[in-house]
């Protein structure tokens, strides 16, 4: 049988999916509100997996979770204090979980080198909870993975993304969008997919255990490199036909050029011309998902899509 399984994070894409591709199994939902019924597909002809009230921010008493596996796609700088706290709390009940699962951002890599401060705070916050976790985990002896997956897209029930989503909303406003060239590579990769390697991950560490000599620390992307402009000539194509975003017409402009058109939002929004800037940038190169799963490749877009 497989191990048991406490998700935080259920309100998310990420964890609805999962709470899918787990029908079937011991799944217990934790957090501050009773989860959502489950994508098609999930198990209890739509009924929501039992519940668990816990308040991540809570420095109480704190919620007694079961053994088993912990997976989280909630913020990693709310769940790798709430874990440090319950290994102080109840060291024996944590040594008894057959592993972690977290999910971070690949931002702790693609934005270490940004210069506004929203950018940087951001960092700084992942990898002070990453470094937290892994010490965490460490000192008790417990297996860790941390998984810091690049554009997440997709939806999952009645939870869609806030990354291409918003995009897509651009296209249908735009009659025109330029872009730096082609753009610089992207990999994104779907709720499902995330949601799926963190289950196959999670099983992993229940039979393996806690082998040191593995990685804790496991960028991640979907199954298809392609360029920005590419990214969203798909996008429109994967739209119905009568879709307005399939008449905004992408323009490539010499990269010097779109950075002078766009230099004005340097005094405006540095946040927002980092941001711009990264079009043009390669943030691609992780572990494609089919690699861990063991699966064909999916190509982009996977299905479905927030409308």
């Amino acid at each position: 049988m497989p191990a048991p399984i406490t998700l935080f994070g259920a309100t998310s894409p990420s964890g609805q999916a999962l709470i899918a591709l787990a029908a079937g199994r011991e799944l217990v939902v934790a957090g501050r509100r009773p989860p959502l019924p489950p994508a098609s597909g999930g198990s209890g002809g739509g009924e929501a997996p039992p519940f668990l009230r816990c308040d991540l921010e809570d420095t109480g008493a704190g919620a007694e979770v079961p053994a088993g596996l912990l997976v989280s796609f909630a913020p990693i700088w709310s769940f790798a204090p709430w874990l440090e706290r319950f290994a102080g709390r109840d060291p024996a009940r944590f040594g008894r979980l057959q592993g972690v699962i977290a999910c971070s951002s690949s931002s702790v890599i693609t934005k270490r080198f940004a210069a506004n401060r929203f950018d940087r705070d951001l960092v700084r916050r992942l990898r002070q909870a990453e470094e937290s976790l892994s010490r965490t985990c460490a000192a008790h002896a417990r297996p860790l993975r941390i998984l810091a997956p690049t554009l997440i897209y997709g939806q999952a029930g009645p939870l869609g993304d806030r990354n291409l989503s918003r995009l897509r909303q651009l296209l249908r406003r735009l009659p025109l969008l330029p872009l730096p060239g082609e753009g610089g590579l992207r990999q994104p990769i779907h709720c499902r997919q995330l949601a799926a390697v963190a289950l196959h991950l999670a099983d992993r560490l229940a039979e393996d255990g806690f082998d040191p000599s593995q990685p804790v620390h496991l960028p991640l992307g979907g199954d298809d490199t392609l360029s920005y402009a590419a990214m969203l000539r798909r996008l429109q194509d994967a739209t119905d036909r009568g879709d307005r975003a399939r008449r905004c017409r992408l323009l490539a402009l010499p990269p010097r050029l779109f950075l002078s058109l766009a230099s004005p939002l340097l005094l405006l929004s540095p946040k927002r011309f980092e941001a711009v800037l990264r079009m043009g940038a390669d943030l691609a190169g992780f572990t494609p998902a089919h690699h861990l799963l063991g699966g064909s490749p999916e190509p982009f877009p996977v299905l479905p899509l927030v409308p």
